[in-house]
């Protein structure tokens, strides 16, 4: 039998899930601060519209999904899972590391599954970048780089914290661990919060990343690269479909006391078609029903925050 989930926060995004597990047959209710929001979503759909104490208190009910103000994640979710739930929870799932472990480790005490939404994790595109780097397409992995530019969303917070969670998401994944050392500068442009961060990362096994984000850039870049010893792959996720995976095999090798290289053509490469939040939604349903952890699970969700903390940390707790 396919776990009931209910979605709780109805939002620009939180709609998406709705959506998206209706069509997946999973969904079991919808609440909102907005009782009228619900209950219009409830009728589209077919399902109760709740209020969060029923979503959290109600057996019939396995599993939620969260996609709140960020400062809400921690108490909701530490209720859920107090209930008996499972629970998928909008990145970030805090504002600050205590909140995030507390998290963590009240999932970790009631034995329920904590996933994040890191979304981009289950892009189809960078599933395949993944397997490659894996693989030594590229040969060893030595710096990634991602970019993620455009103008605007300023939904009261800054841009690390709105933006750069999804790729360093992207980055913990292939780098394979926590970063040793943590390098930023943030600058405040045209709003009166940070609108544009750019950060560099160390990691114990050599490996290091470049993060560019930036709200008030006047073109869209959302480019993601890996870069090692025998190529370079990019996930150019603006590009059109066919033409999102590229791999160039550029080389550079030393030469006496200099450096030599040799560039190599574009190659484009294929993927799974598939949506990410489609895939990120089946996941969670496979862990909800085998019990496996996350990919995208509580180590990553508080490293996460505890990075953002540290680059951009908030005044207020």
């Amino acid at each position: 039998m396919a776990p009931r989930i209910a979605v709780v926060g109805c939002g620009q995004w939180g709609q998406n899930h709705v959506r998206t597990l209706a069509e997946m047959r999973c969904l079991a209710g919808v609440a909102d601060s907005d009782a009228e929001r619900a209950r219009g979503f409830a009728e589209r759909y077919g399902v109760r519209a709740l209020t969060l104490d029923e979503a959290i208190e109600d057996a019939e009910i396995d599993a939620l999904v969260l996609a709140l103000p960020a400062r809400l994640h921690g108490p909701t979710a530490r209720r859920a899972f107090a209930a008996g739930k499972d629970v998928l929870i909008e990145k970030p799932i805090a504002l600050h590391r205590e909140d995030a472990e507390a998290t963590a480790k009240a999932a970790e005490d009631h034995g329920r599954i904590l996933m994040v939404g890191h979304v981009l994790r289950f892009h189809p595109v960078f599933r395949k970048l993944s397997e490659l780097v894996a693989q030594g397409r590229i040969g060893t992995l030595k710096h990634l780089i991602a970019n993620r530019l455009g103008l605007g969303r300023f939904l009261g917070m800054d841009v690390i914290w709105d933006l750069a969670p999804h790729d360093l998401s992207l980055i913990l994944h292939l780098a394979g661990g926590h970063p040793d050392t943590i390098r930023a500068k943030r600058r405040t442009v045209l709003s009166n919060e940070t609108d544009i961060g750019d950060m560099s990362f160390t990691f114990p096994n050599g490996v290091t990343a470049d993060v560019h984000v930036s709200r008030v850039s006047p073109y869209r870049d959302r480019r993601f690269v890996a870069i090692g010893t025998e190529g370079m792959l990019v996930f150019d996720d603006l590009a059109s479909e066919n033409e999102k995976l590229l791999y160039y095999g550029h080389k550079v090798w030393p030469n006496g006391t200099g450096f030599d290289f040799a560039n190599a053509p574009v190659e484009y490469l294929s993927y799974e078609a598939g949506l990410p939040l489609t895939n990120e939604l089946v996941h969670f349903i496979d862990c909800i029903t085998t019990r496996k952890a996350p990919e995208t699970g509580a180590d990553e969700a508080v490293e996460t925050v505890r990075i953002l903390a540290e680059i951009s940390p908030l005044e207020t707790k």
